[in-house]
């Protein structure tokens, strides 16, 4: 009870942090949208039994996950930014089949979004069937190659934060 006290007064302080507002009725709102959050995703916001650090460790470990995210956009903007002005050539885009492997559909889910933030590549679809995320990139001659970035991505940042 206290744990779920702490994170809703701690993303109400965030929520009026952003809004840069104090006012009741803000810190309202932000309570209540903390509380339906906390809500939503109890299941993983409270997964580890209290007295263990699980969350923590999934917070620090999210800010190597957040900065290998950033380096994505910066890596996939420039590469938009050659081919769009002409510099480079487009070769070969196209859709290459990238396994789920041991991902949570959660795991998934926020692959799928940390790839498609990054310009020159998006998540076309989930095929379950087959276990396969079907990812097109604006350069695909080198499937394998997509395939051992994305699974090197997923072992080396994302898998302690979002399995």
């Amino acid at each position: 009870m206290r744990r779920s006290v702490a994170y809703l007064a701690a993303l109400t302080l965030i929520y009026a942090l952003v809004l840069a507002s104090f006012h009741p009725w803000d810190l309202a709102l932000g309570a209540l949208l903390s509380a339906a959050l906390l809500f939503a995703f109890r299941r993983f916001v409270f997964a580890d039994p209290p007295g263990e650090a699980g969350l923590l460790r999934r917070a620090l470990y999210a800010v190597p996950l957040c900065l290998a995210i950033l380096r994505n956009i910066l890596k996939g903007t420039w590469e938009v930014a050659l081919v769009t002005l002409g510099l480079r050539p487009l070769r070969s885009p196209g859709i290459v089949a990238v396994p789920v492997g041991e991902r949570t559909p959660a795991g998934v889910a926020f692959s799928a979004l940390a790839t498609t933030l990054s310009p020159g590549t998006f998540l076309v679809e989930v095929d379950w069937e087959r276990g396969v995320m079907l990812i097109h990139t604006i350069d695909a001659s080198d499937p394998e190659a997509v395939r051992r970035e994305h699974e090197e991505f997923y072992r080396r940042y994302q898998r302690e934060v979002f399995p």
